[in-house]
């Protein structure tokens, strides 16, 4: 949205994508965008590096310390023009996810130090409170992996080291719940309690609220990991980044068939569902990466820019919470995510 046009001078007519973290990028269209000289662009007071320029067409770079959503673009002696655009705030840092973070029903965001494979850490889970403050919540679990909590709030953690799926209590302290989940990643609930595990080999495991083990679906060898997202129909959504750079999200029906139900990004990882039933995927599109919104209809375009995005989450507040493979970032997007159950 536009906040200022003094008639003379730079002109703007769409800014995309809707947002971005730092290290992303926007492209900014209008008129009188790159006149004799080199217009200056700022986010807030930040000034920000210009990647291409022409009369018509900017790209530009999401400065590491930008914070404020106003775009400013000053050229020549005219006035300058405002465009409010989403920028991502980091949150936290130091971390390693390898997957979506996770959140509970009062809004804490829940994230791993995942660690290469065999690598002990100090902390395998992180709990960010509301006043963003990241405390260590669980230990002595090695690579976890993929986090997921149940309709009851009980947090669920993956490791792809020994194949083992914990439960946590809200104390942090965890219990085995199932063995034997090959090189267990991404997790996901579905609407009757039932847990699916994507053990990046090929199997997708779905394990009831008894326990009982089921192979419900197998799909292509991922070279890092599954992640997996239900919509309202009771349709699993899966990835599993290749070494292509056109990878395929996969859908799988009721029955367990599977089918593409995306082609064409590059390294999707972590997903999730708005209420609304679009499917947000990090990813690349063209070339971009960052966060890719696909309708019910297949069409795809960024939605945020930025990279390194591994997965995402949506927060009670209708922000959508990133993670990157060392941080965490919230983004004010006005969206509202799809409720377990």
């Amino acid at each position: 949205m536009a906040l200022e046009n003094q008639g003379k001078g730079p002109a703007i007519d769409r800014v995309s994508p809707a947002a971005a973290i730092a290290g992303g990028e926007f492209q900014v269209r209008g008129d009188g965008l790159f006149p004799g000289e080199r217009p200056e662009v700022r986010f807030g007071d930040v000034s920000a590096p210009i990647i291409v320029g022409s009369e018509h067409y900017l790209m530009v770079r999401v400065p590491e310390n930008a914070t404020v959503g106003e775009l400013v673009v000053s050229a020549g002696e005219a006035k300058p023009i405002r465009y409010s655009c989403g920028i991502g705030i980091q949150i936290a840092d130091s971390l390693h996810p390898v997957g979506n973070p996770a959140i509970d029903g009062f809004g804490n965001i829940y994230t791993t130090f995942s660690g290469s494979r065999g690598q002990k850490t100090p902390v395998s889970v992180y709990k960010i409170d509301h006043a963003y403050e990241t405390k260590p919540f669980v230990s002595d679990l090695m690579n976890a992996t993929g986090l997921a909590f149940d309709a009851q709030d009980t947090l669920y953690v993956s490791s792809r080291f020994d194949g083992v799926i914990y439960k946590v209590a809200p104390n942090g302290s965890m219990t085995n719940w199932v063995e034997g989940m090959g090189v267990a990643t991404g997790m996901a609930f579905d609407a009757s309690g039932n847990l699916y595990v994507g053990d990046r080999s090929g199997t997708i495991f779905k394990i009831g609220p008894d326990r009982n083990i089921y192979v419900y679906a197998t799909i292509e060898p991922s070279v890092s990991a599954y992640h997996l997202a239900f919509n309202d129909a009771g349709e699993l959504f899966v990835t599993g980044p290749t070494t292509s750079s056109y990878d395929t999200v996969y859908k799988v029906n009721l029955e367990g068939e599977v089918s593409a139900f995306y082609r064409g990004l590059g390294r999707p990882q972590g997903l999730a569902f708005s209420a609304e039933g679009d499917l947000y995927v990090a990813g690349s599109l063209k070339g971009r990466k960052g966060i890719v919104k696909i309708t019910p209809d297949a069409e795809a375009e960024l939605f945020v820019s930025g990279p390194n995005i591994v997965g995402l989450a949506f927060a009670p507040s209708r922000a959508m919470i990133l993670a990157t493979t060392n941080a965490i970032y919230r983004v004010d997007v006005d969206i509202r995510g799809r409720l377990i159950g």
